[in-house]
């Protein structure tokens, strides 16, 4: 579904990512892990258009979409969810629900929505600027899904949440990989992140420094040294 060769990305004159090189087949969860500053976010503003590639391509079903709007890249199911959740926090929860399908989606998505997250339900009148955290990222996911997202890339789900929190979040996300969403997910934690993902990826200033199936990243002493803790 995407593959990406080469690519490159800078903040002027200083580089954000080099050379880097991977793949997402349909249907699978594929996860990205690096320490902080390591450019995972930097990887996927450049994937939804909103951060330049200095270099390299982004193929997308076949089409290559480097060139392209971040708009255009949301119609053709490209969808992210941001680092920080980045709700709209006057708006309403329902308002910012409706906001994901401002480029592409329907908004009878809201009812899936309701049932996979019921506290939004009970809350849908009231500002999202008023949510804990972890409701805010619930929301964030949420909005997300109204998009009717082929492709979903997740930003530091798991960031500033309680340990309870990132396992229903990441629950969720697992839950959607099982019904056959394909998901591109970069998180500092990289245990869990890896735990619920197909293959991974590990990225390094800028660059890709290992890749391969996920259960074997998780048992590489050398992952588990530099990102695991033991």
């Amino acid at each position: 579904m995407l593959e990406v060769q080469g690519l490159g990305s800078r903040y002027g004159r200083i580089p954000a990512l080099a050379d880097v090189s991977l793949r997402v087949n349909t249907g699978e969860l594929v996860a990205i892990v690096g320490a902080n500053g390591a450019g995972k976010t930097t990887l996927l503003k450049v994937l939804s258009g909103v951060q330049p590639a200095s270099g390299g391509q982004v193929r997308f079903e076949g089409a290559d979409i480097g060139r392209e709007r971040p708009r255009r890249r949301v119609q053709r199911g490209i969808v992210q969810v941001p680092e920080g959740r980045q709700v709209f926090g006057p708006l309403s929860v329902e308002d910012n629900l409706l906001m994901g399908t401002f480029a592409r989606g329907r908004r009878d998505t809201m009812q899936t929505v309701w049932a996979m997250f019921p506290v939004l339900h009970a809350k849908r009148n009231e500002p999202a600027g008023t949510l804990s955290g972890g409701q805010q990222q619930m929301l964030a996911l949420g909005r997300a899904l109204m998009a009717d997202p082929r492709l979903l890339l997740l930003d530091e789900p798991s960031m500033g949440l309680s340990p309870l929190l990132v396992g229903e979040i990441f629950g969720h996300v697992a839950a959607l990989k099982a019904k056959g969403t394909t998901i591109l997910l970069v998180d500092q934690n990289a245990r869990a992140a890896l735990a619920i993902a197909d293959r991974g990826y590990i990225l390094e200033t800028g660059r890709i420094v290992g890749e391969g199936a996920a259960a074997a990243l998780l048992r590489d002493p050398q992952v588990q040294q530099a990102y695991l803790g033991q």
